[in-house]
Formats: structure tokens, sequence, C-alpha cells
């Protein structure tokens, strides 16, 4: 018998009102360990709301989320970070005078329980910190970097900065908004490879993608949202014939 997987996000019947807008629907769905999971739907469709929402950047209107077993319900959005969850942004957040070293350790010092000023002593950051902080530069390839400010990085390598300060955390659950958005083919390619690496050492993903090509590519399940509703949700191939989807989002007459 297969042995059973955690559930780590599980979303119930959850609806989310912005004024008179409903940007997420009473919408129903669960991640798992070891899934990765990509979240597909038209401009407005309530994407990265659904991410606000785990993240605790927003709180629903109605229903419960819960990770890893926990009701998040009045958490804030560092203290869902320390049950496991790290995400990047679909406009990149980054800190561009500082270096690619301090940017990083702002992802490793945010799943400690301390303060920045404690996790910086003598001008130096513990050895812990250090140590998540090199492993995640490591892992993206921007050790070469480190020392650089981030400014001066290319938007693409931005973007894999962005994701080693999430991998700095050592989460259970990496959330990816959009994280091919501005990158050309090539770059888009070697991205999909990187995101099916991280797959494949353990790390349970969550990916919000509008290039169809990296998420059918990648992605084990593929999960559909139209105007707010979860309209779909299966393997790629199943999600790509249903005549909803072709209807919603992929242009079917």
């Amino acid at each position: 018998m297969a042995p059973t997987r955690e559930q780590l996000v599980r979303i119930e019947a959850v609806t989310r009102s912005f004024g008179g807008l409903v940007a997420i629907d009473d919408v129903t769905l669960s991640v798992d360990e070891g899934e990765l999971v990509g979240i597909i739907g038209p401009n407005g469709a309530g994407k990265t709301t659904l991410f606000n929402l785990i993240t605790g950047f927003v709180r629903p209107t109605h229903g419960a989320i819960s990770v890893r077993g926990t009701g998040i319900a009045g958490l804030k959005p560092y203290q869902i970070a320390r049950l496991g969850v790290a995400r990047t942004f679909q406009n990149l957040r980054i800190f561009p005078t500082m270096t690619v070293f301090d940017n990083v350790s702002v992802g490793a010092i945010g799943r400690e329980s301390v303060s920045p000023l404690t996790a910086f002593r003598g001008g130096t950051y513990s050895e812990e910190i250090s140590r998540r902080s090199w492993e995640a530069l490591e892992q993206t390839g921007l050790t070469d970097v480190a020392a650089e400010l981030a400014a001066n990085l290319s938007y693409g390598r931005r973007k894999y900065l962005e994701i080693a300060r999430a991998l700095a955390a050592q989460p259970k659950l990496l959330i990816l908004d959009e994280p091919a958005a501005g990158l050309n083919e090539t770059e888009t390619a070697a991205l999909g490879q990187f995101i099916r690496g991280l797959h494949e050492k353990g790390l349970t993903i969550l990916l919000v993608e509008h290039d169809m090509t990296l998420v059918m590519s990648v992605c084990e399940r593929v999960v559909v949202l139209a105007s707010g509703r979860k309209i779909a949700d299966g393997p790629p191939d199943q999600v790509q014939r249903d005549p909803a989807v072709l209807e919603a989002y992929l242009g079917a007459e």
C-alpha cells in the first residue's frame, strides 16, 4: 500500500469578494505533498487572488483554508510562511540596492522565529541563515553574483533570485506566480527544466502561469479557473480535452 501523503493545503468552499466583484467563487481545492499543480485561466479568472488567499495577503469572504492542518483564518503572511509556504510574486519584489546574497537571506530569516536584528549580529548572519542562503543560491545558479547588487542582474536572473529567496525558507510548498512572464522561449524552456528538477527532489509546487506549453509539460495536474470558479481539475491531457476549458480558455468556437 502506498504511504499516505500529507495534505499541505485545503481550500474549502472559499469565496472572496471585492465590493461587488467576486474574484473567487465557491472554490474547493487541495494540494498534497509531492504534487506539481498548475493553475490556469484567462485574465481576471482569480488565479493570483487564490495565491493571495493561501498566503494570507487577503482573507476569504466565506469558506475556510488550512495549511498543513492548521486553519489560517487571522494569520499574517509571515505566520503562514512559518507553516512551510513560500511564494514568488507576479511582479518582481526584490531589493535592488541590496546584494543578491542579502536578498536571499531575507527568505532564510523569514522562516526563523527571530527578528532580522537578532539574525544579523555583529555584522554577519548566523551560520544557519548563511547555510540556507548559499544552498538556495547554488540551486538557482546565482553563486557567481552573490556579492552583486540585485539591481545589476538581468531580468531573467532576477526571476531566479526571487525563487532563491523563497527556497531559502526551505518550504514544504513553493508557490510560483507567473515565473515565465517576460522570459523568451529559451529562458522559459530552461525554467521548465529547473521547476521539474525542484519537483523531482521532492518539493511540492503550485504554479500559476499563462504559458500553456510550460504548464502542460511540467505539471502532473492542472486546475482551471474561469470567472473565479473552478471549472476543471485533472491531468494535463484530460484538461486540454475538456469542453468547458476549450470554451473558456483555449479559444474553442
